[in-house]
């Protein structure tokens, strides 16, 4: 054995002297203000500075919680997403402000552990943008069934603290009728802007958009050449995923590598049960793009490990083109799906069709099934198993 092992410390040992040395890593903590081309001031919180000089800078701050005007966050009887994940008590009653993905996913967890929750939402669905509409009504039928309340096309007037409870005034969009309810918590969850305020951005001449987005080619350089910005403080939808790779590719641009990401195909899901994910066109944005296309659905009611598992709440539904059968949209609600939409986006890079997914064997009994049934549905007319 003693052999062996010291040909193989041996390889390994002139391996690693031919690799190159990595590149050093320096963390400055604190708030970092760009103060030239090629520098940044990090203020620590001592109060001292920090000066770090470079070749090419790269903002990545991210996105904070949107303020709800007129309603101020204590993080205890009011709060926010944050305050959300830390409250002290399961509140007996607690109101959303705002239906989208945050909103729904910490509501149903409070819903779950006991609270009343009612959701107020400005627009006539829920999901937020992006969702298909179908999937849209599925989904708010499953969450009332499971005890959400909605209170849809109603906006919030204000909001005040009553002792131990919150008052809220709402008022309905369509009809203008104005009531008030009350709750133990009131969740602010209207969304997410870009955090990029005192970044020095003004005093270098790059100016924000009209959302405070730093704008960027397509190599995510600002109008400084060296200076870079991707994630949620650029365009697009704040996603961690996408900000991640939004991160590599514009690293090895600046390493001197190609530089591509298709957004189409950057998925999106809500972690609720059941989970709701999609990737890729909505029905609603090929009708207004004018594409004439197919529809195929499979319920999760006909998958036999949904069955097995007593989950069978929510469809696939996959949107092709008419004429080509090239796979334009996957939409699914159900067990798994945050899983199951990744099948879907690589199908999509690559160009798949529907065909191309449902001549794929899938391993029974999967839940990743009803992804090849509605496909096949899509490509052929109807399913094999329903």
């Amino acid at each position: 054995m003693g052999e062996p092992f010291c040909k193989l410390r041996s390889d390994w040992l002139k391996f690693k002297s031919k690799c190159k040395p990595r590149p050093q890593m320096m963390t400055s903590l604190g708030h970092g203000k760009i103060t030239g081309p090629n520098e940044v001031t990090v203020l620590k919180e001592d109060g001292s500075n920090d000066t770090v000089k470079t070749k090419n800078i790269l903002i990545a701050t991210g996105s904070e919680v949107t303020p709800f005007p007129g309603i101020p966050v204590d993080e205890e009887q009011v709060v926010s997403s944050t305050g959300a994940l830390k409250l002290k008590n399961v509140p007996e009653k607690l109101i959303l402000i705002g239906a989208g993905v945050i909103g729904l996913e910490l509501g149903s967890v409070w819903s779950r552990l006991g609270a009343q929750v009612t959701a107020v939402e400005f627009l006539g669905s829920i999901g937020g943008l992006g969702i298909d509409a179908e999937i849209s009504k599925n989904f708010q039928r499953i969450l009332t069934k499971q005890g959400l309340k909605f209170k849809l096309s109603t906006k919030v007037l204000s909001a005040s603290k009553q002792g131990d409870k919150v008052m809220v005034s709402v008022e309905g969009v369509k009809n203008g009728k104005v009531e008030e309810l009350e709750c133990d918590t009131l969740l602010v969850c209207v969304g997410r802007r870009p955090y990029t305020t005192n970044l020095g951005l003004e005093e270098l001449g790059i100016e924000k958009d009209e959302k405070g987005r730093i704008p960027v080619n397509s190599r995510f350089q600002t109008i400084i050449p060296n200076i870079f910005a991707i994630g949620d403080c650029i365009h697009g939808p704040m996603l961690a995923h996408k900000a991640e790779d939004e991160g590599i590719v514009c690293v090895e641009g600046i390493a001197g590598g190609p530089v591509h990401i298709d957004y189409n195909c950057v998925p999106s899901v809500i972690y609720t049960h059941p989970e709701v994910a999609w990737v890729g066109k909505t029905e609603e944005d090929l009708k207004a793009e004018g594409v004439e296309y197919a529809v195929g659905k499979f319920p999760f009611a006909a998958n036999s490990r949904a069955k097995c598992n007593d989950d069978t709440d929510g469809l696939v539904k996959i949107l092709a083109d008419k004429h080509t059968d090239r796979l334009l949209g996957a939409h699914i609600i159900g067990p798994g799906a945050g899983e199951m939409i990744n099948e879907a986006a690589l199908a999509m890079e690559y160009g798949a069709s529907c065909e191309d997914v449902a001549r794929v064997c899938h391993a029974h009994p999967t839940c990743s099934e009803a992804f090849r049934e509605a496909n096949l549905a899509a490509y052929f007319g109807k399913p094999i198993n329903f």
